[in-house]
């Protein structure tokens, strides 16, 4: 089931008058930007922080938010995990923990990413049409979701596809985006306009009980 806040978000992102230089430099590190060089909230420019939400509500707490987002910006912009791969275990995130935003914010990541429409449906249905590193990623996906670590087979494994290295970041990647599933959810962001609906839970559940 998904969650909502009948009388509005307990969280709401930041008004143009609510930025100032703290935040300014929160957003610019993600931007690779400094404070004087981040576009203004408000000015209509492609990089408005108005234009997301996300950072509106992390700019809430700007140094908590400034060491995030440098870290979130090098995992999706210079991390060694295929953006493929990523988007298949961020979506399967959404899915379980039954994130409407992330749902709606991810399908358009990955269809950005190349990740075609076919393959997102079909993360509904369980693991069974994926091979390969997909499947390898699914499952270690589900397993550190379900139980909080990965098996140690299914580590080897991964390592052996992807390496050491891609194998860390899978686990940041789940770790970190549960933690913003849980973040976003709790403070009730609504999906972006227009954007894919949650597919249905049982899905999974009628696919695995066959």
């Amino acid at each position: 089931m998904t969650h909502s806040h009948p009388e509005g978000p307990l969280l709401a992102p930041l008004t143009a008058d609510e930025w100032g230089d703290d935040e300014y430099s929160a957003f610019g590190t993600l931007l690779g930007l400094p404070v004087d060089q981040v576009p203004r909230a408000g000015s209509g420019h492609a990089a408005d922080p108005l234009k997301f939400d996300i950072i509106g509500l992390l700019a809430h707490h700007p140094k908590m938010a400034r060491h995030f987002l440098s870290f979130n910006g090098w995992l999706l912009q210079r991390g060694e995990l295929s953006v493929r791969l990523r988007e298949l275990a961020i979506l399967r995130i959404a899915h379980t923990r039954r994130s409407a935003f992330f749902w709606g914010e991810h399908t358009k990541v990955a269809a950005d990413g190349g990740v075609p429409e076919e393959d997102i449906a079909r993360l509904a249905e369980g693991n069974d049409s994926f091979v390969g590193a997909d499947r390898l990623v699914l499952e270690a996906t589900d397993e550190l979701l379900t139980f909080g670590r990965a098996e140690a087979s299914t580590w080897q494994r991964i390592t052996d596809e992807l390496g050491t290295h891609q194998a860390m970041e899978l686990i940041f990647v789940v770790g970190t985006y549960t933690m913003l599933a849980m973040a976003f959810d709790t403070w009730g962001l609504a999906p972006p306009a227009g954007s894919a609906s949650l597919p249905d839970h049982d899905a999974t559940n009628r696919r695995e009980t066959e």
